[in-house]
C-alpha cells in the first residue's frame, strides 16, 4: 500500500490541471499515487493526462459533481493517507513533506491542514479575519463558514470509514458539511506557513455558480444537529449558528418577495426556539 493517495477532481480544466499536477510531481516526498477523477470533461483532458502524465491514474465518470468525483477517488485510493487538490490550485514543493513530518510527530492526530495564499484574477489578496485558520478542536470555528481548504488537507483514510464521505446531495458547501462532521469528533493539526496557492475569480467556481451559499450551510447544520454525534455544547453552538443564518435568509426572502422561502425559514427558526 502506498503512503499517500492524492485525489484531483476536474471538469473541463485541462490547462489549469497541468499546473496542479506539476505541483504534485514537484513534491519533495515519494510514495504517493495520483488519482485524477474526470467529471465528464470534453476539453481533451483524457488525452492530456495520457500523453503528459502517464503515471497518473485517470478515471472518467459521467458529469455528477465534485462530491461524486472526490468520493470516487476515495474509494479507489490505496494510500494510508488521503490528500486532495482542486484542479485550479497548486501546492508548494514541501507541502506533503511538512505535513507528514508534523503528523509523524503527533501520531494521535489524523487530520492536518495548512494556511494558504489567495490569488484572485491573478492578484494576491489578503484574507479577512473571519477566514483565519487554526488547529486543535475547531468545530466552533467551522460553523460560520468553511474553515479548511480541501486542497490543504491530509486525512487518514480511517476518518472516512468513521464519519462517511462527501454528501452528494449538496450542490455546494459539501466541504463545509464534511469539516463539521470531522471536527465534531477529531482535533486537527495546522501549519501556519502557507503550503498551497488557492486561485479564484474564474467563472466555473461553485461560489460563482450558486447564489446564497449559506442555504447549503443551513442544510448541513440541520443534518448534523439532527444526528447524535454532537456534544451538548457543540449542538447548542450549531443551533445558534443555524438560527443566525436562517434569520438572515428569512429577511432576504421577504425583501425579494419570495413568500414561500420566507415561510420555510421562519418555520425552521420557530422549530428551534
Amino acid at each position: 500500500m502506498c503512503l499517500i493517495s492524492i485525489i484531483i477532481p476536474t471538469f473541463n480544466r485541462s490547462a489549469l490541471l497541468k499546473r496542479a499536477l506539476d505541483s504534485i510531481y514537484e513534491q519533495t516526498v515519494s510514495g504517493y499515487e495520483v488519482i485524477v477523477i474526470d467529471d465528464g470533461s470534453t476539453d481533451g483532458t483524457a488525452d492530456m493526462i495520457r500523453i503528459d502524465y502517464p503515471n497518473a491514474h485517470y478515471h472518467y465518470q459521467s458529469n455528477a459533481g465534485v462530491s461524486f468525483a472526490r468520493n470516487n477517488g476515495i474509494k479507489r485510493a490505496k494510500g494510508t493517507w488521503l490528500a486532495f487538490l482542486d484542479s485550479d490550485d497548486e501546492w508548494v514543493p514541501k507541502k506533503l513533506e511538512n505535513q507528514l513530518k508534523l503528523l509523524n510527530s503527533f501520531p494521535e492526530y489524523k487530520i492536518c491542514h495548512t494556511e494558504e495564499i489567495w490569488i484572485r484574477n491573478g492578484i494576491r489578496v489578503n484574507q479577512m479575519k473571519k477566514h483565519q485558520k487554526s488547529g486543535g478542536w475547531i468545530f466552533s470555528r467551522c460553523l460560520p463558514l468553511c474553515a479548511m481548504s480541501p486542497s490543504s488537507i491530509v486525512i487518514h483514510r480511517s476518518v472516512f470509514e468513521d464519519i462517511g464521505y462527501f454528501d452528494t446531495q449538496l450542490p455546494a458547501c459539501e466541504d463545509y458539511d464534511l469539516w463539521l462532521r470531522i471536527t465534531a469528533k477529531y482535533p486537527v493539526l495546522y501549519i501556519k506557513e502557507p503550503q498551497i496557492l488557492k486561485y479564484g475569480g474564474h467563472e466555473d467556481q461553485l461560489s460563482q455558480k450558486y447564489w446564497g451559499m449559506d442555504q447549503y450551510r443551513i442544510k448541513a447544520l440541520q443534518k448534523i444537529i439532527s444526528g447524535n454525534q454532537l456534544s451538548d455544547e457543540n449542538k447548542q453552538q450549531a443551533i445558534n449558528m443555524l438560527l443566525k443564518k436562517s434569520k438572515v435568509f428569512q429577511k432576504g426572502a421577504l425583501k425579494r418577495g419570495k413568500v414561500e422561502s420566507a415561510q420555510y425559514y421562519q418555520q425552521l427558526i420557530d422549530s428551534f426556539l
